[in-house]
């Protein structure tokens, strides 16, 4: 079990969580697809729901209400990168010309959080622990194992990560156009160019993968659920994957990770 009991490294992804017209029936496809636990939360959070796999938090999991007079959030994954210092970072995140969605607001006692847009428009979280770390189990089935950035501009996109985050990117050897995101040496997500053969109108955009023991098996199973496989199962190099969307519409990734030395 890959448990995480110390502090994520700023820059490497540490949480995700998905905004769902309905909520109660979003928890209801996960527990079907991953085996999560979770219940509509408490009020004082909005009814904010910190799924769980083996006892340990997962994902999240919220209603997508509208604020104000604003539409409301896309029914999507969001990727959360970790902060010492989020008022820093959305300082930093704004000097290198991305956007800021939502600005930096404390979440309780737990942490504090922010929503933006790098400079391809794609949008994602950033994390400042406090009592709450993040994600307690990752790469393993039934959680998050690889965070995968697909922007319209890989230049513009690694200047920004690496210009507020201190992220690293580097060509995969074996994997052509495509790009490990380094952090303090290690790989800590992926980054390509969008798939010409996506819809059009697709924006930049992270995608999150869910780790499985079997992506057919995984795959099939989101189908049953209501859901929908937008890319059949197929093997690459870093092991079995499919392209999904939930009963909701929301994307991600299942793969079966390749056993380590394979190929």
């Amino acid at each position: 079990m890959a448990e995480i009991t110390d502090p994520y490294p700023p820059g490497t992804p540490c949480w995700v969580d998905l905004a769902a017209p309905d909520q109660q029936a979003a928890l209801d496809f996960y527990a079907a697809v991953f085996g999560w636990t979770a219940e509509i939360g408490p009020e004082e959070f909005g009814g904010y729901s910190v799924c769980a796999y083996r006892g340990k938090p997962v994902a999240g999991i919220m209603a997508a209400v509208a604020m104000g007079d604003q539409p409301p959030p896309p029914t999507v994954w969001t990727t959360y990168l970790a902060s010492v210092d989020a008022v820093a970072t959305q300082q930093a995140i704004e000097a290198a010309g991305g956007s800021v969605l939502m600005p930096v607001m404390d979440v309780q006692t737990l942490g504090r959080m922010l929503i933006a847009a790098d400079p391809t428009q794609a949008v994602f979280g950033v994390w400042q622990a406090n009592e709450f770390g993040g994600a307690g189990i990752v790469n393993e089935p039934g959680a998050v194992v690889w965070n995968e950035l697909n922007t319209t501009d890989r230049e513009a996109a690694s200047s920004f990560y690496g210009s507020v985050f201190g992220i690293e990117a580097a060509a995969m050897e074996g994997a052509e156009g495509y790009f490990s995101l380094n952090v303090g040496g290690r790989a800590v997500g992926g980054m390509q160019g969008l798939d010409p053969g996506l819809p059009a109108g697709t924006p930049a955009h992270w995608l999150t993968y869910f780790a499985t023991d079997d992506a057919d098996a995984t795959a099939a199973k989101v189908t049953e659920q209501g859901g929908e496989v937008l890319r059949a199962p197929f093997d690459m190099i870093a092991g079995r994957m499919a392209v999904v969307k939930d009963s909701q519409g929301a994307p991600f990734a299942v793969i079966a990770p390749a056993p380590l030395g394979a190929g």
